[in-house]
């Protein structure tokens, strides 16, 4: 049984895994933290940097064992 995983990588060591569902929802909630922001006259970068991170992950395959 594959399930594609997307990797985030933030260190040389460490990373953490989020199938598409948790990428997508997590998408959603930072484009609408960006979207507060710009609402409320603030800075954005941090948050497109996070959006630019999640959307340009690597996709990986790794097998689930049950």
């Amino acid at each position: 049984y594959y399930r594609g995983l997307v990797v985030i990588f933030l260190s040389t060591i460490l990373f953490d895994a989020y199938d598409e569902t948790e990428r997508r929802v997590i998408i959603l909630c930072l484009n609408d933290f960006r979207n507060k922001l710009i609402a409320e006259g603030r800075y954005t970068d941090c948050v497109d940097e996070l959006i630019i991170k999640f959307a340009h992950a690597k996709t990986v395959k790794l097998k689930i064992r049950r």
